[in-house]
């Protein structure tokens, strides 16, 4: 873990003086300009150890807050031992936003919901006490869960580490996994992850590799670049033949955090990989919808892109 005392100061300095810590800068300078968040804003950039992929004693993988996405995507310890990690990065956003946008901004980031966004509405995202978009144009919420605030997650790479069971390790303290940054969804009425003020993400913490996995990614989109996903679905599977002996499946754009597909996995191991199988393990995502009056659509794509990441990965062009 990093002991660099310029830590300990832009975490004291967030404290005294409110605001963020800023990183790429590719969501904060989004809601400075629209005016949803003011600042003043404390810059990692240039702080030691947050940068670069390490490797760990026992064959895990450090890697950086401050990694960029293009660095993430490209490295090729990730594309070998965590490729399901490196076709994320390589799909956010466009080449220009990968460029600066970093793996601890991806994690951290803010949501896109359109009232949010807005500095003429007040939401419970930013202290006030409802969720406009509750009745209003909710067409992009979640499907799944039903807490006060309805606009699902929007880090695709939290959704990769998660079928990894990653470690996020934060300044002064003990590592935690990814999946507590956001817990279930019912605490993020204020915010979007639970990191408290002034803490600072290092690093993401990685296992060690799964020989031979096959990993694949997928967003529906509703254009073909530079949007937003409706549904994203990443799968990491290991066959002996046509056996599935591992299974991590998880999904992003469906809940208010990204969500491991428990259900689809235990619908996997020890049954061959066959089109029904994949199929059967795509439908059990159904039960956990409980559409609004907008978002029904996403049901059946939330089944179907879950499906297409299956099938990508199961099939023999997929093997690492």
């Amino acid at each position: 873990m990093s002991t660099d005392p310029t830590l300990t100061d832009l975490s004291a300095a967030v404290l005294a003086r409110g605001g963020e810590l800023r990183a790429g800068g590719t969501d904060t300078t989004a809601r400075h300009r629209s005016g949803v968040s003011p600042g003043p804003f404390t810059d990692l950039d240039g702080v030691g150890g947050l940068r670069g992929c390490t490797p760990l004693p026992g064959g895990g993988l450090r890697i950086g807050a401050l990694t960029t996405l293009a660095e993430l995507a490209a490295d090729p310890l990730v594309g070998a031992g965590w490729p399901a990690l490196a076709v994320s990065a390589g799909i956010v956003a466009t080449p220009q936003i990968r460029a600066v946008g970093t793996l601890g901004g991806n994690l951290l980031q803010r949501n896109r919901c359109w009232y949010y966004r807005n500095p003429h509405f007040s939401c419970l995202q930013k202290g006030g006490a409802g969720c406009p978009a509750r009745e209003g144009d909710h067409h992009f919420g979640v499907v799944s869960g039903g807490g006060p605030c309805i606009t699902p997650h929007p880090s695709t790479l939290a959704m990769a580490l998660l079928t990894y069971d990653a470690e996020a390790e934060i300044h002064g303290e003990p590592p935690r996994t990814v999946a507590d940054l956001y817990g279930d969804g019912d605490r993020l009425h204020h915010a979007d992850h639970l990191l408290p003020p002034g803490r600072v993400l290092t690093a993401v913490l990685l296992p060690p590799s799964l020989p031979g996995e096959r990993a694949a990614c997928h967003r529906a989109t509703s254009r073909a670049h530079a949007e937003w996903p409706l549904v994203e679905a990443t799968a990491r599977l290991a066959l002996d033949g046509a056996t599935v002996t591992h299974a991590a499946v998880a999904a992003g754009g469906v809940a208010r955090v990204p969500l491991r597909l428990t259900e689809v996995e235990a619908a996997l191991i020890g049954r061959e990989a066959t089109p029904a199988v994949l199929a059967a393990a795509a439908a059990t995502v159904l039960a956990r919808c409980r559409p609004l009056p907008q978002t029904a659509y996403k049901a059946t794509l939330f089944r179907d892109t879950v499906l297409e990441v299956l099938e990508r990965a199961a099939a023999p062009a997929a093997a690492g």
